[in-house]
């Protein structure tokens, strides 16, 4: 069963790394606290009980079942910030340590079929909706595990990368996941994003 991704055209390739240009696209967030790992997983299980049902829907008093799309992303907080306003709207330094970050903001693009109108909403506090607008990022990809070491370091070298091309940082790093835990580590699908200004 297909499971789907957000909408993004190929600006340029060149060799494991991509510029994209995003479309708008609807996300449900959550801020948490601790490691990459902890927070990750506290996020996705809250982000999981919305979609599974722990809302009410925009069309009846009853709840709906909202389908699972990827990747689940993680972006490193250097502080918290309030949940009214989008994380993407504040540009932040790219230094920001995936290693010793203790705070994320973990977001799933919601499906495309809906607006801030029609989607049901979250029932628990801790989950938010937020409209992103397009943008554009330098993106790595790569396979297998994930330590903070490695992202770290990937991080680095994608930022390096950018800067390299003359390419404006205006975002966090951040981290996306696209398949299961499961998965063989030689199939896992996973991005290093940075955000960029437009060329």
């Amino acid at each position: 069963m297909a499971i789907e991704e957000p909408a993004y055209k190929v600006v340029s390739t060149a060799g494991d790394y991509e510029v994209r240009h995003y479309a708008p696209m609807m996300v449900a967030q959550v801020l948490v606290d601790g490691d990459m790992d902890a927070a990750s997983s506290k996020g996705f299980r809250l982000i999981a009980d919305y979609i599974f049902g722990n809302n009410q829907s925009a069309q009846t008093a009853s709840s709906a079942k909202i389908a699972m799309t990827a990747p689940v992303t993680a972006v490193p907080q250097s502080s918290k910030i309030a949940m009214t306003a989008p994380v993407t709207a504040e540009p932040q330094t790219a230094e920001l340590d995936m290693q010793t970050a203790n705070k994320w903001l973990i977001h799933f693009v919601m499906p495309s079929q809906y607006t801030l109108e029609n989607i049901p909403k979250p029932k628990n506090d801790a989950v938010s909706l937020r409209q992103i607008p397009e943008k554009h990022f330098v993106v790595f990809k790569y396979s297998g595990f994930n330590t903070t070491a490695k992202i770290q370091h990937l991080t680095e070298e994608t930022i390096s990368w950018a800067k390299g091309k003359g390419m404006q940082i205006v975002g966090a790093p951040r981290l996306s996941r696209y398949d299961p835990p499961w998965t063989l580590p030689m199939f896992r699908r996973n991005e290093i994003m940075i955000e960029v200004a437009a060329p």
